[in-house]
């Protein structure tokens, strides 16, 4: 990417007519990103809103940072070199995103920013009537350009970022599932419960996307969070890692890079996990 001078005051600012035109905060920041690098990329927004609510739901990692490292894993696919580049450059792209969220919401899952359990009708109910949704929507808009910013910081320096071999979980997942080299960058960001910081599993999202991109390219209309194949993935992965979701439970590791993560691929963790996920 060419470097440019990217100023907040020129970024999107209308995060929050986009939340509610498309429904999620995944979809959302996924198209906003894409828009801003001018390759929109419909089909895959649209599978991308399993992923609101914290990975279906759930209250995890805010969809809307699953939606920017999307984006930013795309991005990284048209401009780096080759494909070890672009999991790297995914990588530390989606950590200064996230750096940059955390900032200002000091948290980046889900069920801190709404305090709202999604499976269950009164909390649901609580999170709308008492307006705290009106938050998220506030939250997009205000963030929409910040993030932007991060993304283009990040990959405005590719030069600088080495070309050896790296591994991602969810790139490999993906790549298990069939993935398109493109597809497997595009989720390479999620490695390590999401650039590396050790929170809800990478791989397992990786998956949940994949197989609700399948079925997007199935069902034209529907909204993927009707798809049964990602609940089934979900509790495939469950009875795998007794209960677990946090990847510092599942792998017992803080991964201090991504040469570290790299290692911990290639010497075979995760790999039943992996294996479980793309065959689910």
């Amino acid at each position: 990417m060419e470097s440019k001078a990217y100023d907040i005051k020129d970024g999107p600012k209308d995060g929050k007519k986009v939340f509610r035109q498309l429904g999620t905060c995944s979809r959302t920041f996924f198209y906003i990103l894409n828009r801003e690098f001018g390759h929109p990329k419909e089909l895959e927004e649209r599978a991308a809103d399993v992923l609101a609510g914290g990975i279906m739901q759930k209250g995890h990692q805010c969809g809307m940072l699953w939606g920017a490292s999307l984006a930013i894993g795309a991005e990284a696919y048209r401009v780096c070199a080759n494909k070890n580049q672009a999991i790297h450059v995914a990588v530390v792209a989606t950590q200064q995103v996230m750096a940059s969220f955390i900032q200002r919401e000091h948290t980046i899952n889900c069920n801190d920013i709404t305090r709202c359990d999604f499976s269950s009708k009164l909390s649901f109910a609580k999170y709308f009537f008492s307006g705290r949704f009106l938050h998220c929507f506030d939250l997009a808009e205000q963030w929409a350009p910040e993030a932007v910013k991060a993304a283009y910081d990040s990959l405005s320096h590719i030069e600088t970022v080495s070309q050896e071999a790296c591994l991602s979980c969810a790139t490999e997942v993906a790549r298990k599932m069939g993935a398109s080299e493109e597809e497997m960058v595009m989720v390479a960001g999620f490695a390590g419960g999401l650039g590396l910081s050790g929170a809800a599993c990478g791989a397992l999202s990786a998956a949940i996307w994949m197989k609700s991109l399948e079925w997007c390219r199935q069902e034209i209309k529907k909204s993927p969070l009707k798809n049964s194949g990602s609940k089934a993935i979900l509790n495939s992965f469950y009875h795998a890692t007794d209960s677990k979701i946090l990847c510092s439970d599942i792998t017992g590791e803080r991964f201090r890079n991504l040469i570290d993560h790299t290692k911990f691929i290639e010497n075979g963790g995760c790999a039943s996990l992996i294996n479980t996920l793309a065959e689910a």
